[in-house]
């Protein structure tokens, strides 16, 4: 009984919260001018009208696939590159620096390059989103690395496991973690600055649509994009993400 009432109670909760921020959306708005704070039911008619426009389906695609090819590059580069990184001290204490460097400039900066490299093209929201997670996947799967556990490693080699098996069984379990919750985290940057690229270097997405609505001051249309993009993450979170994460680590509640 207890089991079925906790995510129940969890529904009832977020369901309060979701009721308490309308409200307080409402209220706000009777007391601004339209053009500073739309309140919930012009924000929905703007939702509905950018539907009926054709282009919402659109411009939600492309930035997605965007997104996503920015951080399926970030992950690759960053996981292979945090196994190097892990394997060798002498390389590690090289790259060290250039990581850091990484790490300190910013997503706006990095979209400046981008439209001088690439100019106004899908290149540039891949470029910065690639540069935003890359690091933080390669850091986490770095660490990953550095806490495997040497004594297993050893066992491994008594045992004439192979360098495969080795990795499988060894350095996986280990590592997953790590890179998981720098890919989460990743992802999350990555949709954010896709668009700081596209309001910069795009004629679409929605980056692009929102600075657009931003020049014409069509406040209730940034309010409906920013309201479509938080539902998007939310989404994604708690349908994908999270149900993946409980799968990929279901043998430690086992242990």
């Amino acid at each position: 009984m207890k089991h079925i009432s906790r995510p129940i109670s969890l529904i009832l909760q977020r369901i309060t919260l979701l009721v308490i921020f309308f409200v307080a959306w409402w209220q706000a708005s009777q007391h601004l001018p339209a053009f500073i704070l739309p309140g919930p039911v012009s924000t929905w008619q703007a939702l509905v009208a950018l539907w009926q426009g054709g282009n919402l389906l659109h411009d939600v695609g492309i930035t997605f696939s965007r997104v996503l090819s920015g951080f399926v590059l970030a992950a690759l580069v960053g996981t292979l590159s945090g196994l190097i990184l892990g394997a060798s001290q002498t390389i590690a204490r090289f790259c060290e620096p250039l990581l850091a460097v990484f790490n300190t400039v910013s997503s706006a900066i990095w979209a400046i390059f981008a439209i001088i490299w690439f100019g106004i093209s899908d290149a540039t929201t891949i470029f910065v989103v690639f540069m935003t997670a890359m690091p933080l996947i390669l850091t986490n799967v770095w660490q990953g690395a550095q806490n495997v556990d040497a004594q297993y490693v050893e066992l491994a080699r008594s045992f004439r496991m192979s360098r495969w098996q080795t990795l499988r069984k060894i350095y996986l379990p280990t590592i997953l973690p790590y890179f998981f919750s720098g890919a989460r985290l990743a992802f999350g940057f990555g949709w954010r600055v896709s668009l700081v690229a596209e309001t910069l270097g795009s004629s679409d997405g929605i980056g692009y649509r929102l600075r657009q609505a931003g020049d014409l001051v069509q406040t209730s249309q940034v309010f409906a994009w920013t309201l479509l993009l938080v539902s998007l993450m939310l989404l994604l979170e708690g349908c994908l993400l999270k149900p993946l994460e409980r799968h990929l680590f279901r043998w430690k509640k086992r242990s």
